[in-house]
Protein backbone atom coordinates (compact mmCIF):
# COMPACT_ATOMS: atom_id res chain seq x y z
CA UNK A 1 0.00 0.00 0.00
CA UNK A 2 2.51 2.58 1.01
CA UNK A 3 4.46 1.61 -2.41
CA UNK A 4 1.62 2.44 -4.67
CA UNK A 5 1.09 6.13 -2.37
CA UNK A 6 4.72 6.22 -2.89
CA UNK A 7 4.39 5.84 -6.88
CA UNK A 8 1.21 8.17 -6.97
CA UNK A 9 2.96 11.29 -5.28
CA UNK A 10 6.07 10.53 -7.34
CA UNK A 11 3.87 10.60 -10.54
CA UNK A 12 2.08 13.60 -9.14
CA UNK A 13 5.44 15.78 -8.18
CA UNK A 14 6.39 14.46 -12.12
CA UNK A 15 3.58 15.62 -14.32
CA UNK A 16 4.04 19.37 -14.75
CA UNK A 17 7.79 18.60 -16.07
CA UNK A 18 6.53 16.04 -18.72
CA UNK A 19 4.19 19.28 -20.23
CA UNK A 20 7.38 21.25 -20.26
CA UNK A 21 8.10 23.02 -23.38
CA UNK A 22 11.96 23.29 -24.75
CA UNK A 23 12.82 24.64 -27.56
CA UNK A 24 16.61 25.59 -28.63
CA UNK A 25 16.92 29.78 -30.41
CA UNK A 26 18.63 30.71 -32.82
CA UNK A 27 21.70 32.31 -30.05
CA UNK A 28 21.87 28.66 -28.94
CA UNK A 29 20.16 29.40 -26.11
CA UNK A 30 17.74 26.52 -24.57
CA UNK A 31 13.94 27.90 -23.81
CA UNK A 32 12.36 26.12 -21.27
CA UNK A 33 8.51 27.27 -20.49
CA UNK A 34 6.39 25.12 -18.10
CA UNK A 35 3.76 25.48 -20.53
CA UNK A 36 2.83 26.43 -23.86
CA UNK A 37 3.39 30.43 -23.74
CA UNK A 38 0.13 32.22 -22.67
CA UNK A 39 0.86 35.67 -23.19
CA UNK A 40 3.46 36.82 -25.92
CA UNK A 41 5.55 39.94 -26.66
CA UNK A 42 6.54 40.44 -30.53
CA UNK A 43 9.38 42.83 -30.90
CA UNK A 44 9.49 42.69 -34.75
CA UNK A 45 6.78 43.09 -37.47
CA UNK A 46 8.18 39.81 -38.96
CA UNK A 47 8.16 37.59 -35.83
CA UNK A 48 4.58 38.87 -35.08
CA UNK A 49 3.74 37.87 -38.55
CA UNK A 50 5.16 34.12 -37.64
CA UNK A 51 3.59 33.85 -34.91
CA UNK A 52 0.18 34.70 -36.30
CA UNK A 53 0.86 32.12 -39.11
CA UNK A 54 2.05 29.51 -36.65
CA UNK A 55 -1.21 29.70 -34.98
CA UNK A 56 -0.16 31.63 -31.85
CA UNK A 57 -2.08 34.70 -32.60
CA UNK A 58 -4.13 34.78 -29.92
CA UNK A 59 -1.51 34.48 -28.02
CA UNK A 60 0.16 37.94 -28.90
CA UNK A 61 -0.81 40.38 -26.23
CA UNK A 62 2.09 43.09 -27.56
CA UNK A 63 4.20 44.26 -30.24
CA UNK A 64 7.06 46.33 -31.37
CA UNK A 65 6.38 49.50 -33.80
CA UNK A 66 5.64 48.77 -37.41
CA UNK A 67 3.35 45.70 -36.75
CA UNK A 68 0.94 45.80 -39.48
CA UNK A 69 0.11 42.33 -40.69
CA UNK A 70 -2.28 40.69 -39.79
CA UNK A 71 -4.40 43.21 -39.32
CA UNK A 72 -5.40 41.85 -36.12
CA UNK A 73 -1.72 42.62 -35.46
CA UNK A 74 -2.61 46.54 -35.91
CA UNK A 75 -5.16 46.66 -32.88
CA UNK A 76 -2.26 45.12 -30.09
CA UNK A 77 -0.49 47.32 -27.74
CA UNK A 78 2.56 48.39 -29.32
CA UNK A 79 6.00 48.60 -26.74
CA UNK A 80 8.62 50.41 -28.89
CA UNK A 81 10.86 49.96 -31.60
CA UNK A 82 14.21 48.55 -31.79
CA UNK A 83 15.76 52.16 -31.08
CA UNK A 84 13.76 52.63 -27.67
CA UNK A 85 11.61 49.53 -26.04
CA UNK A 86 9.49 50.71 -23.47
CA UNK A 87 10.54 48.34 -20.69
CA UNK A 88 7.51 48.73 -18.04
CA UNK A 89 4.77 48.91 -20.77
CA UNK A 90 6.44 44.99 -21.49
CA UNK A 91 6.36 44.10 -18.11
CA UNK A 92 2.19 45.64 -17.73
CA UNK A 93 1.66 43.46 -20.11
CA UNK A 94 2.20 40.12 -17.89
CA UNK A 95 4.12 38.24 -20.89
CA UNK A 96 5.14 34.65 -20.26
CA UNK A 97 7.48 34.53 -23.57
CA UNK A 98 9.46 37.59 -25.27
CA UNK A 99 10.40 36.62 -29.04
CA UNK A 100 13.12 39.31 -30.02
CA UNK A 101 14.99 39.83 -33.45
CA UNK A 102 18.91 39.29 -32.66
CA UNK A 103 19.89 41.66 -35.81
CA UNK A 104 16.78 44.36 -35.50
CA UNK A 105 16.85 44.63 -31.18
CA UNK A 106 19.90 46.47 -29.92
CA UNK A 107 22.71 44.15 -27.81
CA UNK A 108 21.50 47.09 -24.92
CA UNK A 109 17.99 46.54 -25.53
CA UNK A 110 18.58 42.75 -25.27
CA UNK A 111 20.14 42.98 -22.25
CA UNK A 112 17.70 45.17 -20.55
CA UNK A 113 15.15 42.13 -21.52
CA UNK A 114 17.14 39.92 -19.99
CA UNK A 115 17.08 41.57 -16.27
CA UNK A 116 13.46 41.02 -16.42
CA UNK A 117 13.31 37.43 -16.01
CA UNK A 118 10.96 36.77 -18.42
CA UNK A 119 12.05 34.11 -21.09
CA UNK A 120 13.45 35.34 -24.36
CA UNK A 121 13.15 33.31 -28.11
CA UNK A 122 16.00 35.18 -29.73
CA UNK A 123 15.40 34.76 -33.27
CA UNK A 124 17.86 35.02 -36.89
CA UNK A 125 16.72 34.33 -39.95
CA UNK A 126 19.59 33.42 -42.29
CA UNK A 127 18.04 31.29 -44.90
CA UNK A 128 14.50 31.37 -46.39
CA UNK A 129 14.61 27.43 -44.58
CA UNK A 130 14.96 29.41 -41.35
CA UNK A 131 11.56 30.59 -41.42
CA UNK A 132 10.15 27.32 -41.97
CA UNK A 133 12.31 26.09 -38.62
CA UNK A 134 10.88 29.68 -36.81
CA UNK A 135 7.10 28.29 -37.42
CA UNK A 136 7.63 25.49 -36.35
CA UNK A 137 9.66 26.53 -32.66
CA UNK A 138 7.38 29.46 -32.34
CA UNK A 139 4.76 26.54 -32.61
CA UNK A 140 5.58 24.52 -30.49
CA UNK A 141 6.63 27.70 -27.87
CA UNK A 142 2.81 28.80 -28.32
CA UNK A 143 1.48 24.61 -28.02
CA UNK A 144 0.10 25.41 -31.82
CA UNK A 145 2.05 22.88 -33.80
CA UNK A 146 -0.22 21.46 -35.90
CA UNK A 147 -1.18 24.73 -37.73
CA UNK A 148 2.47 25.70 -37.60
CA UNK A 149 3.74 22.42 -39.35
CA UNK A 150 0.96 22.98 -41.77
CA UNK A 151 1.98 26.33 -42.83
CA UNK A 152 5.70 25.51 -42.45
CA UNK A 153 5.26 22.87 -44.90
CA UNK A 154 2.95 24.73 -47.57
CA UNK A 155 6.32 27.04 -47.23
CA UNK A 156 8.75 24.72 -48.36
CA UNK A 157 6.56 23.43 -50.84
CA UNK A 158 6.04 26.78 -52.40
CA UNK A 159 10.05 27.46 -52.32
CA UNK A 160 10.74 23.30 -54.10
CA UNK A 161 7.55 24.40 -56.58
CA UNK A 162 9.65 27.83 -57.52
CA UNK A 163 12.63 26.00 -57.78
CA UNK A 164 11.22 22.84 -59.95
CA UNK A 165 9.17 25.40 -62.38
CA UNK A 166 12.69 27.71 -63.30
CA UNK A 167 15.06 24.68 -63.38
CA UNK A 168 17.51 25.13 -65.91
CA UNK A 169 16.38 28.51 -67.11
CA UNK A 170 19.56 30.29 -68.82
CA UNK A 171 20.39 32.66 -65.81
CA UNK A 172 19.44 36.62 -65.85
CA UNK A 173 21.93 39.15 -64.31
CA UNK A 174 19.44 41.34 -61.89
CA UNK A 175 20.12 44.52 -60.29
CA UNK A 176 18.17 45.36 -57.21
CA UNK A 177 17.95 48.62 -55.97
CA UNK A 178 16.43 48.99 -52.33
CA UNK A 179 16.79 52.86 -52.24
CA UNK A 180 17.52 55.28 -54.36
CA UNK A 181 19.69 57.73 -52.24
CA UNK A 182 22.04 56.43 -51.30
CA UNK A 183 22.12 53.50 -53.83
CA UNK A 184 21.42 50.59 -51.97
CA UNK A 185 21.30 46.68 -53.02
CA UNK A 186 21.28 43.22 -51.82
CA UNK A 187 24.23 40.80 -51.72
CA UNK A 188 23.55 36.94 -52.14
CA UNK A 189 23.24 36.35 -48.87
CA UNK A 190 19.79 38.55 -48.38
CA UNK A 191 16.98 36.14 -48.43
CA UNK A 192 15.54 38.02 -51.18
CA UNK A 193 18.31 37.09 -53.22
CA UNK A 194 18.28 33.65 -51.88
CA UNK A 195 14.85 33.19 -53.20
CA UNK A 196 15.39 34.78 -56.80
CA UNK A 197 17.99 32.10 -57.37
CA UNK A 198 15.77 29.94 -57.10
CA UNK A 199 14.05 31.06 -60.54
CA UNK A 200 17.71 31.54 -62.35
CA UNK A 201 18.15 35.03 -61.27
CA UNK A 202 21.95 36.27 -60.94
CA UNK A 203 22.71 38.79 -58.92
CA UNK A 204 25.54 41.34 -60.21
CA UNK A 205 26.28 42.32 -56.79
CA UNK A 206 26.03 39.14 -54.89
CA UNK A 207 29.66 38.88 -53.59
CA UNK A 208 30.03 42.33 -51.83
CA UNK A 209 30.86 41.60 -48.13
CA UNK A 210 27.59 43.98 -46.46
CA UNK A 211 24.14 42.60 -47.27
CA UNK A 212 22.96 45.61 -48.22
CA UNK A 213 26.16 47.38 -49.90
CA UNK A 214 25.90 50.60 -51.14
CA UNK A 215 26.75 50.86 -54.32
CA UNK A 216 27.41 53.64 -57.15
CA UNK A 217 26.06 54.53 -60.30
CA UNK A 218 28.87 53.86 -61.92
CA UNK A 219 29.10 50.42 -60.92
CA UNK A 220 25.91 49.35 -62.00
CA UNK A 221 26.07 51.33 -65.31
CA UNK A 222 29.40 49.01 -66.07
CA UNK A 223 27.56 45.54 -64.79
CA UNK A 224 25.09 46.59 -67.33
CA UNK A 225 22.35 44.49 -65.79
CA UNK A 226 19.89 42.18 -68.02
CA UNK A 227 17.10 43.68 -65.59
CA UNK A 228 16.79 46.52 -62.95
CA UNK A 229 14.13 45.52 -60.12
CA UNK A 230 12.84 48.06 -57.66
CA UNK A 231 9.79 48.39 -54.78
CA UNK A 232 7.54 51.11 -54.77
CA UNK A 233 7.26 52.48 -51.44
CA UNK A 234 3.59 53.49 -52.08
CA UNK A 235 0.68 53.61 -55.38
CA UNK A 236 1.47 57.03 -56.42
CA UNK A 237 5.16 56.96 -54.78
CA UNK A 238 7.89 57.17 -57.67
CA UNK A 239 9.52 54.30 -58.70
CA UNK A 240 13.14 56.07 -58.13
CA UNK A 241 13.93 54.89 -61.88
CA UNK A 242 13.83 57.79 -63.73
CA UNK A 243 17.61 57.74 -63.52
CA UNK A 244 18.15 54.80 -65.09
CA UNK A 245 15.47 55.63 -68.03
CA UNK A 246 18.14 58.45 -69.33
CA UNK A 247 20.81 55.98 -69.68
CA UNK A 248 19.70 54.00 -72.98
CA UNK A 249 22.80 52.71 -73.70
CA UNK A 250 21.83 50.24 -70.76
CA UNK A 251 21.19 46.96 -71.75
CA UNK A 252 18.04 47.16 -69.52
CA UNK A 253 16.60 50.48 -70.04
CA UNK A 254 17.21 49.74 -74.09
CA UNK A 255 15.27 46.11 -73.90
CA UNK A 256 12.17 48.00 -71.28
CA UNK A 257 13.46 45.92 -68.26
CA UNK A 258 12.45 47.91 -65.33
CA UNK A 259 10.40 46.14 -62.84
CA UNK A 260 8.52 47.86 -59.89
CA UNK A 261 7.30 45.65 -57.27
CA UNK A 262 5.20 45.99 -54.30
CA UNK A 263 8.17 45.17 -51.44
CA UNK A 264 5.94 44.46 -48.68
CA UNK A 265 5.54 40.87 -48.93
CA UNK A 266 9.35 40.38 -50.44
CA UNK A 267 10.91 42.60 -48.11
CA UNK A 268 10.00 41.35 -44.75
CA UNK A 269 11.53 37.72 -43.14
CA UNK A 270 8.11 36.13 -43.17
CA UNK A 271 6.05 32.69 -45.26
CA UNK A 272 4.88 35.63 -47.13
CA UNK A 273 7.93 36.41 -48.78
CA UNK A 274 7.11 33.41 -51.03
CA UNK A 275 4.37 34.99 -52.95
CA UNK A 276 6.63 38.11 -53.75
CA UNK A 277 9.19 35.57 -55.41
CA UNK A 278 6.30 33.68 -57.12
CA UNK A 279 5.14 37.22 -58.59
CA UNK A 280 8.64 38.68 -59.49
CA UNK A 281 9.90 35.35 -60.82
CA UNK A 282 7.24 35.15 -63.10
CA UNK A 283 7.45 39.12 -64.47
CA UNK A 284 11.46 38.27 -65.24
CA UNK A 285 11.29 34.98 -66.59
CA UNK A 286 8.77 37.07 -69.15
CA UNK A 287 11.56 39.28 -69.82
CA UNK A 288 14.06 36.28 -70.50
CA UNK A 289 11.32 35.06 -73.36
CA UNK A 290 11.58 38.14 -74.72
CA UNK A 291 15.60 38.46 -74.91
Amino acid sequence: MLRIVFLFLLGVCLAPASFAVIVKDDSGATITLPRPAQRIVSLAPHLTELLFAAGAGDRVVGVGAFADYPEAAKKLPQVGDSAMLDLERIVALKPDLLVVWRDGNSPQQLQRLATLGIPVYASELGTLEDIAQTLRRLGRLAGTEGTAEARSAAFEQRLQALRERYAGRPPLRVFYQVWQRPLLTFNDRHLVMQGLALCGVRNVFGTLPPLTPTVSEEAVVAADPDAIVTGRSGRDAPDGLEGWRRLGQMKAVRRGALVVIDPDTLHRSSDRIVEGLDGLCAKLDALRAAR
